[in-house]
């Protein structure tokens, strides 16, 4: 069933309104929905490189607005839909487990769910459960979503189709690897 998804979306890459498309796909995908937007940003913006970052504007924008409805349904609607979507994702016990901490690290879970490959959905609604500043994770998301896809952009419009291959493939790697070295380095000037 994910294939079939996914192949879906990446037909949908040449599509007339693939922007709209892609700002719909951005936008469910920061709640619900279980691609990446990248598999239709990567696509379009090889097909037109000139527009590589308004396309990584839109995808942003799109994301951090989805990732609002994200956070709405962590605060009004976690008993029932909330819940439901972590099920599905099959994180109910993480999610528990998860709660304790998030506030402390409410930030940085948020950056580095929005870099990496991490269901930034999980945080959407787990910063709405938890009542996390909602000016805090918009900002964060903001910044966030930005810095996954503008470098996705900015790769592909310096490199074009054969960094392609790395961005499916090892960027998600890379993300967490530069978010462990951010968060180790703060923790070192913290113990100083």
């Amino acid at each position: 069933m994910l294939r079939r998804l996914y192949d879906w979306t990446i037909s949908l890459a040449g599509h007339r309104h693939a922007l709209w498309v892609l700002a719909a796909v951005a936008f469910v995908e920061s709640s619900v929905f279980p691609i990446p937007p990248d598999v239709l940003m990567i696509p379009m913006i090889i097909a037109m490189p000139h527009r590589a970052f308004l396309i990584a504007a839109v995808c942003t924008a799109a994301s951090v607005l989805g990732g609002v409805a994200g956070y709405a349904i962590g605060y009004f609607f976690y008993e029932t839909v909330g819940q439901w979507i972590f099920a599905t994702l099959g994180k109910t016990e993480a999610v528990e487990q998860f709660n304790a901490t998030f506030n402390d690290w409410g930030v940085w879970a948020v950056l580095i769910a929005g870099v990496t490959p991490f269901p930034y959905k999980v945080i959407t609604i787990m910063s709405g459960w938890t009542a996390l500043s909602l000016p805090v994770f918009i900002l964060s998301s903001i910044i966030a979503r930005a810095l996954r896809f503008f470098i996705v952009a900015a790769l592909l419009w310096k490199f074009g189709a054969p960094i392609r291959a790395f961005i499916e493939q090892r960027l998600g790697l890379v993300f967490v690897a530069f978010c462990a070295v951010l968060v180790g380095g703060f923790l070192l000037v913290g113990q100083l």
